[in-house]
This record gives structure tokens, C-alpha cells and sequence, in this order.
């Protein structure tokens, strides 16, 4: 295994998140009430998702306490002013605070795509994603391969702090484990992260290699908080949580200051409340009915199609309604038949006969999302040669994608 640089950590302290009252989290000058994440998913947590996963919060906990962090999207894009970029930017308008999600590979972008959000007002957070394991990333020097480049690595974080300073809006980093098992970069991440300002780290507990497959390994997250001591920013953790449990399960074991949660929330948007229940020591909201759910899924293609109108909500829908009928007792043909919804009236004429359902789903809380297998990463030709290296990647790497 390649030994990590040993950076000397700073003498006595503790992490500031250690400060924060008993369920909240702090990240630079923003407090949120709950230590509870929502991982950006590309082509996922649109601000229809994001306002669904508030709406079911509010309604089964009396509040809104979440951080609720907006699709990935990229630096350059942003810069240029792409439209279905600036698109992806939107906020609802009681949306508080406006977390967005940056996918970077150049100082240069970073800075100025961060600059913007400064000076246009975009956004009160700024999450900076260095953990997308696609090929079609990695392979031109994207995503999870950048920490393997130490100082390229610097250099990004330091322009989005830069480009911030003076202000409210605290920059976060997002990162894996390391490439391989023979190449781990999270403990050098996370120091230089802290280093150059950064508000807050999280790490996705899997290698790039092992993409979402297998077990996130919460040791290293365990390792990062030990390693991570005295920086005095918080550190959130990621990586199989799929119910209220695995999320205090996490917290207990690790030490970690919050948690991340990406696919264990795709068809079950109410999840956010029952973390946040849990780890503010309240009572867990019971998980909805059937019937419930049917309602859940007409109020996403409606909050959907006021995003983007309902032609490409109802279609963008389709992908969700495995994830929302997982585990009810529904038989392939009503399944198949909302995989082919061309309308908001024809979605609601194909629920209406359920209702009124009091089913319960099986095994609600079992993981769910992609797996995959493991693989080799694909990488530029050279670049595990020299870390120190700082050249920025090749054209292409900043094309958008999902990951984390």
C-alpha cells in the first residue's frame, strides 16, 4: 500500500464541529439542525427532489434540519454560462441554505466558477466533488483520480477558498478512500483540504476501484477523524446508509461529526426525516403506506414539471418508480404501466387505484441503487508516476457526470 504523507498535525484542540449542540452540524458560519446530508446525484436532486425531501421532512418532523446539496455541476459549464447548467442551479425560493455542488479540474475554472457564485448570489455552500469513479472521468485525470495529485489537488481546493473569502459561503470537499488499495489518498485530502480552508471534509468509504460495490469500509472514515484532529473542521461520513439506524450506527463507530446519504434515499424521499429524528434522539416517523407513497410520487411529477415542464418530468419520473415500488406488493403490470406515463393525468389515473392502500413496503431500509463490480481504473497513461505532478488534465475531463 502507498504510504500517505505524514503532515504534522496541529498541537491541543479539538474539532470545531465538537462545539456544535447535540445534533446539529456547523460548516464555516452555516448551522444546520440535523447532521444529515443529501449527496448531489446527478439527474437526481434537482430542486424538485430537493423540495420533496424538505416537504417530507417538514411534514413528519415538524422542521426543516437537512442540508440539502444540488446536482453536480461543472465548473467550466458554469463559467460559460450553459444553459441547462445555469438550469440545474435553481433554487426553490424558500430553499435555505442553497448548497451547490462543483465538479472541477482546473484552478483556473474553479476560481472563477466560484467567483461567480459569489458575485451572482448563487448559492450559500460551495461542495467541491473529487470522488466520481466513471471511466470516462478517471481515465482523462477526473473526479477520484485528482487526489492522487496532490498539489493539482491544492491548488483546486485553494482557488474556491480564494474566490471566497470575505464572505459566508464555506467550501467543502468530497473524496474516496484512494484510487486503489495499493494508492489511498483520503488522510492526505483531508489535511490538505483543512490546509488551504476548507470548511468541512466528507469521505465516500470505497476506493474508486471498488466503485459502489461491496462494503464502504467505515474504518478509514474512523481513520480520517483521527488523522483529521486538531484541524478543527468537522467530518462527514458516506457510504451505506439506508435507514435511521446505519446513520447512528456510523456516527457512534466512526466518531464522524455528519453523515452523507446518497442512494439510500432514491424512492424514499422521507428518509431525510427519519434520520434527522434519529439523530436529534426524537421519535422516528413510521414508514408511509402505499397509499402515501402513491401521493409522494404525484407530488414529484408535479414539482418535477414545474422544473421542467411535464413532457420531460413525466419521462425524467420513470427512472424513480422502481425505487418508489420497491419492496410493495404490486404486481409487473401496474410496475411496467407507470414505466410508460406520458402525462400528469395519466400518472394519477394509473395511481388512483391505490390510494387508499395500507401496505408497507418489505424490507424498506435494505440498500438499494447501483452496485456494479469492482474494476481497474482507467487513468491517463503515466499518472500514478508522480503525484507531485500539477499539470491540470486533459480537454474533456470536465464533462459532466455522477459520482461521489
Amino acid at each position: 500500500m502507498t504510504t500517505q504523507t505524514d503532515i504534522t498535525q496541529p498541537a491541543g484542540g479539538e474539532r470545531a464541529a465538537a462545539g456544535a449542540p447535540a445534533g446539529q452540524l456547523r460548516i464555516g458560519s452555516l448551522t444546520v439542525d440535523s447532521p444529515v446530508v443529501l449527496a448531489p446525484m446527478a439527474g437526481v436532486t434537482n430542486v424538485a427532489f430537493r423540495t420533496l425531501c424538505r416537504e417530507q421532512e417538514k411534514e413528519r418532523t415538524g422542521t426543516v434540519a437537512g442540508l440539502y446539496v444540488c446536482e453536480m455541476v461543472t465548473a467550466r459549464a458554469l463559467v460559460e454560462r450553459n444553459e441547462k447548467t445555469l438550469h440545474m442551479t435553481t433554487f426553490a425560493p424558500d430553499e435555505d441554505p442553497r448548497s451547490l455542488q462543483l465538479y472541477t479540474v482546473d484552478p483556473k475554472y474553479t476560481y472563477e466558477a466560484a467567483k461567480m457564485i459569489v458575485d451572482e448570489n448563487l448559492a450559500d455552500h460551495i461542495d467541491m466533488n473529487f470522488g466520481c469513479p466513471v471511466p470516462k472521468i478517471t481515465r482523462r485525470g477526473g473526479g477520484s483520480a485528482i487526489p492522487y495529485k496532490r498539489k493539482l489537488f491544492r491548488s483546486i481546493v485553494a482557488a474556491a477558498v480564494k474566490a471566497t473569502e470575505g464572505t459566508d459561503i464555506p467550501v467543502t470537499v468530497k473524496f474516496r478512500v484512494g484510487i486503489d488499495d495499493e494508492h489511498h489518498t483520503h488522510l492526505d485530502s483531508g489535511r490538505i483540504a483543512a490546509d488551504e480552508g476548507a470548511a468541512a471534509v466528507a469521505l465516500h468509504a470505497r476506493t474508486a476501484a471498488q466503485r459502489y460495490s461491496g462494503e464502504a469500509d467505515w474504518d478509514e472514515i474512523t481513520r480520517l477523524v483521527e488523522h483529521m484532529d486538531g484541524t478543527g473542521i468537522p467530518v462527514l461520513g458516506n457510504g451505506d446508509i439506508f435507514a435511521a439506524a446505519d446513520a447512528q450506527l456510523m456516527m457512534d463507530q466512526t466518531g464522524c461529526d455528519g453523515v452523507v446519504v446518497g442512494r439510500g434515499c432514491l424512492g424514499r424521499p422521507w428518509l431525510f426525516a427519519e434520520l434527522s429524528a434519529q439523530l436529534r434522539g426524537e421519535e422516528i416517523p413510521q414508514e408511509p403506506t402505499f397509499g402515501e407513497v402513491t401521493r409522494i410520487i404525484y407530488r414529484h411529477a408535479e414539482l418535477l414539471a414545474a422544473h421542467d415542464g411535464e413532457d420531460r418530468a413525466t419521462r425524467d419520473l420513470r427512472k424513480h418508480m422502481g425505487w418508489y415500488l420497491r419492496g410493495f406488493p404490486v404486481g409487473g403490470e401496474f410496475r411496467a404501466s407507470l414505466a410508460k406515463i406520458t402525462s400528469l393525468a395519466d400518472l394519477r389515473e394509473k395511481l388512483a387505484p391505490y390510494a387508499d392502500s395500507t401496505a408497507r413496503a418489505e424490507d424498506a431500509d435494505g440498500a438499494r441503487g447501483r452496485k456494479g463490480s469492482p474494476a481497474k481504473v482507467a487513468l491517463p497513461d503515466g499518472w500514478l508516476n508522480d503525484p507531485e505532478d500539477d499539470a491540470v488534465a486533459e480537454a474533456g475531463a470536465e464533462l459532466m457526470n455522477s459520482g461521489g
